[in-house]
């Protein structure tokens, strides 16, 4: 069993930048993959971005490249997602997602139920 926790969440003017974090637990996060998805009011869960589990491969949003950028560190077990450039738009809680196989596809990067753990989530409010 995998635990994520994501930290960084917050209040910033439009053109501002965050760093979210994901902390895991598990002696195996090294060999996931994992992503961000985030769920706006009233919306569905949506795609932001995703890592391999070498860091070798990253996908992301159209509505994000360009300006948020997916990391991770295998021997902090932590996994970050920069953003910068932020937009009202932008606005929703982020949740950290972990998947067991560690290699992606751009499908199923952005494909929510190909993860198999998530955290709780962090709120992301952008004010214009």
């Amino acid at each position: 069993q995998v635990q994520l926790v994501e930290s960084g969440g917050g209040l910033v003017q439009a053109g501002g930048s965050l760093r979210l974090s994901c902390a895991a637990s598990g002696r195996t996060f090294s060999s996931y993959a994992m992503g961000w998805f985030r769920q706006a009011p009233g919306k569905e869960r949506e795609f932001v971005s995703a890592i391999s589990w070498s860091g070798g491969s990253t996908y992301y949003a159209d509505s994000v490249k360009g300006r948020f950028t997916i990391s991770r560190d295998n021997a902090k077990n932590t996994v970050y997602l920069k953003m910068n450039s932020l937009k009202p738009e932008d606005t929703a809680v982020y949740y950290c997602a972990a998947r067991e196989i560690g290699e992606l596809s751009t499908v199923v990067a952005g494909t929510r139920k190909e993860y198999d753990y998530w955290g709780q989530g962090t709120q992301v409010t952008v004010s214009s």
